[in-house]
């Protein structure tokens, strides 16, 4: 042993001066590594490194004195047979730069407690609650130790955070939500935790490991850096707008995500750098359906939208969004089934085709109440179909018969499908007459039930008697099995009849509803009590348009209406008048009081002729007598003197006053004439 290291040293120096004679153009490479990539593997690589870029280079790799040259890549495998694993041993490489020759340190290494894992790859991660979960590929069945760094994305300047961990051995991959979701990887996995994080944050990761069954493990290589994006913690908030088409309706969905529940105040996903997709699923059934567009998927979708076509059964659509850190939950939108209205009896059903698919729904019937007319009467299936084997003798189902298209589902056939028939078990529910007259009813009812009907109900038979009368023969007539109401005519006034109702299918008529009837007696109007009545109503009226006029009047007396003379009358005798002199009436007042004498100047009781005239007098008769009694009376006259209220005599001085005070009228003019007593 002791030859050997005196042996190796000279050789040492000796390649060192070699080297240095021929000068420093050759560099000389890093000292080798020799690992396994796991501790089960039987073959050892070799690596190291150099920074020449001469394409010529080669290598010699040295084990002790076992050398494996003519190398020209920078690691070389050796199976552990050509390798001494248990004990220490020497090792270097040697490059070769055209005559140059450079060799790394040696290193003295044990190659059976040496193993190196390749970098981790194939990395999933998940959210729980504000830890990230971390996965990859495991190099063997045993926990690691790992170090992983991780800062936020959106401050990349920040130091990186780094965490020491011993990896849990998984022997499954852990499912994210939805089947869709888990990636694809081999078994086992190594997963770590690191908590503390906020899950709507963006992170970015690198991780590197080593091997906890040896004691000298080598760190592998740092992964690439990954981004582990925000938490899809809320399905997507998804719109739906259906358009009525021939056979097909045309299904358009929008969504948006969002980073609170939708139930609160709803926020946009913040921007990541993350690439997040959807997939979009529907079936017309959870049951295998022949049509190759029954079950259909469609992923991924990177848009928020999306249109697509369905037939007229129920359709159950789920939009799931997808990103590098999980799924959503799925987001469901039930289509609903188009409403079928007057629904008819399925007559025969096609021969099922692989382009055919068909399906049976239960459906429900509304309320018989608020339904008058086979055109309100709309049958609405349940979302689940059913299958053929799974259906019940006498009860109906909706049968939808879909083809495909070009790619798009279409319904050819819709009807009522019973699988074996019978007659109703049960009369018309709720049978009554709302009404009566002297000749004719109303009657009410409602329908049966789906489960009583036990078949395709074809139409109701309505038989009525005259139960007052003796030897009345039975009146009976179908009625249209789409009505719940029907008014009965033709009966006979102040009678009592029993009518009947009942249910008929195919196979036959089933129980019936009865109900008793009297019409009311027939009444002879009286003629004479209308012409009173007419009477009445006249006199009322006049009372009160009378009444009502007074008050009117009392409550708005008239605004009297001003008299404007007509002059238009006059204007033939214009001529005429023009020729007439004007009239004067002269007036003399003598006034002879007892014990008082005239007044000094007596021409001032004599009226002018100027004061007392006006215009051209009209011939009236009330004018002709106003002005001849002033002419004719005198102040000396020897008529009896007028007498008061009192009997006594009025002298001619209280006459005279009476006189002057009263009103002149003269051609259409009034004088008020006032005198002061002396």
């Amino acid at each position: 042993m002791l030859t050997f290291w005196i042996s190796l040293h000279g050789y040492i120096i000796f390649m060192f001066l070699t080297t240095a004679s021929k000068g420093s153009t050759c560099e000389a490479p890093s000292s080798p590594e020799c690992f396994r990539r796991n501790a089960s593997e039987t073959v050892y690589t070799c690596e190291w490194s150099t920074s020449t870029t001469n394409s010529n280079v080669t290598f010699d790799l040295y084990f002790n004195k076992k050398k494996f040259g003519s190398i020209k890549a920078t690691s070389w495998p050796i199976p552990d047979e050509l390798l001494i694993k248990n004990r220490p041993v020497n090792i270097s490489v040697e490059a070769h730069v055209d005559n140059l020759s450079c060799m790394s340190p040696w290193r003295t290494v044990e190659l059976g407690n040496i193993v190196k894992y390749d970098a981790p790859h194939s990395i999933s991660m998940s959210w729980s609650k504000n830890d990230l979960v971390l996965m990859w590929s495991a190099a063997e069945t045993s926990p690691s130790l790992a170090e992983v760094w991780f800062r936020r994305h959106e401050h990349p300047s920040e130091s990186w955070e780094k965490r020491l961990i011993n990896t849990t051995l998984l022997t499954a991959r852990k499912k994210i939500s939805t089947s869709w979701c888990p990636k694809k990887g081999l078994t086992p996995g190594n997963q770590v935790t690191i908590g503390n994080l906020t899950k709507h944050s963006i992170y970015q990761v690198q991780i590197r490991h080593r091997s906890n069954l040896v004691k000298s493990p080598l760190w592998s290589k740092w992964s690439p850096v990954v981004i582990v994006p925000a938490e899809l913690e809320y399905k997507p908030q998804v719109n739906v707008t259906t358009k009525l088409l021939k056979g097909s309706r045309e299904v358009t969905l929008t969504w948006k995500l969002q980073s609170t529940d939708v139930f609160s105040a709803t926020q946009p996903m913040p921007h990541t750098a993350a690439e997040v997709t959807y997939r979009l699923e529907y079936t017309l059934s959870s049951l295998r359906c022949s049509c190759p567009r029954a079950a259909w998927r469609r992923h991924p979708i990177t848009t928020n939208n999306y249109k697509m076509f369905v037939p007229y059964s129920a359709v159950k659509i789920s939009v799931t969004a997808r990103n590098a850190a999980g799924c959503s939950p799925p987001a469901i939108v039930q289509v609903p089934a188009v409403p079928i209205v007057n629904l008819k009896m399925c007559d025969k059903t096609s021969k099922h085709t692989k382009k055919m698919c068909k399906q049976w729904y239960e459906f429900q019937e509304p309320d018989s109440e608020n339904v008058t007319s086979a055109s309100e009467r709309k049958l609405e299936p349940n979302m689940e179909p059913l299958r053929r084997t799974h259906l019940q003798a006498y009860f109906g189902y909706m049968y939808y018969e879909h083809m495909c298209d070009g790619g798009r589902p279409r319904t050819v056939k819709t009807c009522l499908f019973y699988k074996k028939e019978g007659a109703p078990q049960r009369e018309p529910p709720d049978f009554s007459a709302l009404s009566e007259t002297h000749n004719s009813t109303t009657l009410s009812w409602k329908v049966i039930p789906s489960v009583d009907r036990r078949g395709f109900l074809t139409h109701y038979r309505l038989c009525s008697v005259e139960i007052s009368s003796a030897d009345q023969p039975t009146e009976c007539r179908n009625i249209s099995a789409s009505l719940t109401k029907y008014h009965l005519e033709n009966l006979t006034p102040g009678a009592k009849y029993s009518i009947s109702l009942a249910g008929v299918t195919q196979v036959g008529e089933g129980p019936k509803a009865t109900v008793t009837v009297n019409t009311w007696q027939e009444k002879h109007v009286n003629v004479w009590w209308s012409f009173g009545l007419l009477f009445v109503f006249f006199f009322i009226t006049t009372t009160c348009t009378i009444i009502l006029k007074r008050i009117r009047n009392k409550v708005f007396p008239p605004v009297p209406t001003p008299v404007i003379p007509d002059f238009s009358s006059s204007q033939l005798e214009g001529q005429q008048m023009q020729e007439e002199k004007e009239e004067v009436h002269d007036l003399m007042l003598q006034l002879h009081p007892e014990g008082k004498s005239a007044p000094d100047n007596a021409e001032e009781t004599t009226v002018s002729q100027h004061e007392w005239s006006h215009k051209e007098v009209e011939n009236d008769s009330d004018d002709s007598r106003t002005s001849g009694g002033s002419s004719d009376e005198s102040p000396g006259s020897t008529d009896d003197a007028p007498i008061n209220s009192g009997g006594e005599e009025i002298t001619d001085l209280e006459q005279l006053d009476n006189e002057i005070a009263i009103l002149i009228y003269r051609n259409g003019l009034v004088f008020d004439v006032k005198t002061d007593s002396p």
